[in-house]
């Protein structure tokens, strides 16, 4: 099958050839179809599938003919970070390349200024992160009803975000008449429940069960302790034929700091978390793509839509908190049919959470045969080393000299000496000065 069986302009066509993409992933040969015939639909698909394109191609096609309006988006993608939404945002510059559409993107981090202009010139496209969308639309700059279609992405890591109510309210805004589509990884019960609120007889697509990793990519657990993780990644980093890599941490400040460790021993490595503005994750995002860093050090901010082609490797720093996370971080490799290895450090405390991990995919995770070229341990007591201990013939000496220091009772009536005189004398009520010269002078000589 190819894009053109799908019912695509020739125009939207040219400009996926020109992508350098000629078959459609399963989930986009599945989904594109009913969005052009405006049917609600519902896609579960791992991350890594082309999910994005299976929404964003229909989309152009449908709304290359139509007027917009001041204020007034023709349709809305809603997605839980702005990395995700930076990326869809590519993706309709990318294809839309030959239509005429105007889009806008509303994240969080920037200046609302340049987004509320676009906005009063009228956008076909709205891209927005749920928090940022309520500001604006409870200021008064926004208005939801002129959106025929609305895409909430990655439902469930909105969910995972506390964001479900917010897209209630914003659902809630939006005409009844409307076209919708639901894309997630995982199906929980209050995404259910939320499609089957706001859905009408959605068209349900499932290209691999939910919580399912990609078999492009080989996977692997490392039993490490905490304390030997950073020797154990650099190893690995050397060793194991690695172009670019991806790893992430639970915490951002083991983000900064392990991206500082990496530096220091010679890697080109960059950071991305959370505590960086959105220029700043932009500007390292764009370093890592042009190739100037090869290794990013990420917290889950970059788990998900953060597509770069020919990533090699990830590596869970840390075993993730979430079982679902894990299938999210690994998804940044063995993209668009690509291969792609996987390695997931596990120290003893992450015994948990590499359990509900395994719970989740459905499988064990094969143990990785670490072979350095020297034992961990010693590695690492090697620092201790530096500083130079006497022989033992030595400390038995000092063993034998240390009585010379007991004579303390002689010393004591020395200390007795020293404070008696420096006891004052007995007050003396006499002259105390010197003898004048007539004193010595009798009255009877």
């Amino acid at each position: 099958m190819s894009f053109a069986d799908l019912g695509l302009s020739d125009e939207l066509l040219q400009a996926v050839e020109a992508a350098g993409y000629t078959e459609p992933t399963p989930i986009q040969a599945q989904a594109i179809p009913p969005v052009l015939m405006m049917k609600d639909l519902i896609g579960i698909a791992q991350t890594g599938t082309g999910k994005t394109a299976s929404f964003v191609l229909p989309m152009i096609d449908i709304l290359a003919h139509g007027r917009r309006r001041a204020l007034m988006p023709r349709s809305l993608i809603l997605e839980p970070t702005r990395e995700l939404a930076a990326q869809v945002a590519e993706n309709f510059e990318k294809y839309g390349k030959n239509h005429d559409l105007k889009m806008a993107l509303l994240i969080g981090g920037v200046q609302m200024g340049d987004q509320v202009k676009a906005l009063q010139e009228g956008v076909d496209v709205l891209i927005a992160t749920p928090g940022r969308l309520m500001d604006l639309f409870e200021r008064g700059k926004i208005l939801l009803t002129g959106c025929e279609l609305l895409v909430i992405d990655e439902a469930d890591r909105m969910l995972d975000m506390g964001f479900i109510p917010d897209i209630e309210t914003i659902c809630s805004k939006l005409p009844v008449n409307r076209q919708t589509l639901l894309f997630s990884a995982t199906m929980p019960p209050v995404i259910k429940k939320l499609a089957d609120r706001f859905l009408s007889n959605p068209k349900y697509i499932e290209v691999a069960r939910p919580a399912t990793t990609n078999t492009n990519i080989v996977q692997h657990k490392v039993a490490v302790n905490a304390r030997k993780k950073r020797e154990v990644l650099r190893h690995l980093l050397r060793t194991d034929n690695v172009s670019t890599a991806i790893v992430f941490c639970n915490r951002k400040t083991t983000v900064r700091e392990l991206a500082k460790s990496l530096k220091r021993h010679g890697f080109a490595a960059g950071e991305i978390h959370g505590d960086m503005d959105q220029p700043a994750r932009l500007a390292e995002l764009e370093r890592f793509k042009a190739g100037d860093v090869n290794i990013l050090c990420a917290s889950d901010v970059a788990a998900r839509g953060l597509d770069v082609k020919g990533v090699s490797h990830v590596f869970n720093f840390d075993t993730p908190w979430h079982p679902d996370d894990y299938v999210h971080r690994i998804g940044r490799t063995g993209r668009g049919g690509a291969t792609g290895r996987a390695f997931t450090f596990v120290a003893p405390e992450d015994a948990e959470a590499i359990d509900n991990v395994e719970k989740l995919t459905g499988g064990k995770i094969p143990e990785f045969d670490l072979k350095l070229e020297e034992p961990v341990e010693a590695r690492e007591e090697r620092p201790k080393t530096k500083s130079k201990r006497p022989a033992p013939e030595k400390r038995e000496e000092r063993v034998e000299r240390a009585p010379r220091r007991e004579p303390r009772a002689e010393e004591e009536p020395r200390r007795e000496r020293r404070q008696r005189r420096a006891e004052p004398e007995p007050a003396d009520d006499g002259w105390n000065g010197p003898v004048p010269d007539f004193l010595n002078v009798s009255a009877f000589a």
